[in-house]
């Protein structure tokens, strides 16, 4: 676990999470295709205001946790920057990839 509390990321949801009633939020930073590890992965509401931040893992992966909305996900690593959108209407394990280059 990391120093700021966020949560370990990787591939399996943790133990307790029902994507059938909470928002998760669920990705990976890639580059040419190839998985992005150690980039900051900042969650921004639909306003664009900062809300959280994870540090993806060694494989790219990234999860958060948030309220039903219009989402931007923004990935800045040292070789390069990338966003993706995401409309979460409601609880359910939403799919996000971001390119970075």
């Amino acid at each position: 676990m990391s120093s700021c509390g966020a949560p370990e990321q990787g591939n399996a949801l943790p133990a307790g999470v029902d994507p059938g009633k909470e928002v998760v939020l669920d990705g990976k930073v890639t580059s040419g295709g190839a998985p992005v590890g150690g980039a900051f992965v900042r969650l921004l509401d639909g306003t664009g205001e900062f809300t959280a931040e994870v540090v993806s893992s060694a494989e790219g992966d990234f999860r958060f946790f948030a309220a039903p909305g219009e989402w931007t996900v923004r990935a800045l690593h040292r070789s390069g920057n990338g966003e993706a959108k995401v409309s979460a209407a409601g609880p359910g394990l939403h799919q996000v990839a971001v390119s970075v280059g």
